[in-house]
């Protein structure tokens, strides 16, 4: 059976076609690596961290001053 082309139709899709539940699959350069962690920042604590090392750095510290208290008060 040969169907013509519809130009008017390339870009339409069926009503029955539901594209929502495919998985969102990312590839190429910049994609999410699986052993990351992503976390949102509200947007006052984002303007401070100009990117995720930088929040690391001060999560790491943080956690350095936190141990010390903690070993100092027992």
């Amino acid at each position: 059976m040969n169907q013509k082309f519809n130009s008017e139709n390339e870009d339409e899709l069926r009503d029955e076609y539901d594209f929502t539940k495919l998985p969102v699959v990312a590839r190429g350069p910049g994609r999410k690596q699986a052993n990351i962690l992503t976390v949102a920042l509200e947007p006052d604590v984002a303007e401070m961290f100009p990117d995720s090392a930088a929040v690391n750095e001060a999560l790491r510290f943080l956690i350095r001053v936190a141990k010390n208290s903690t070993a100092q008060t027992q």
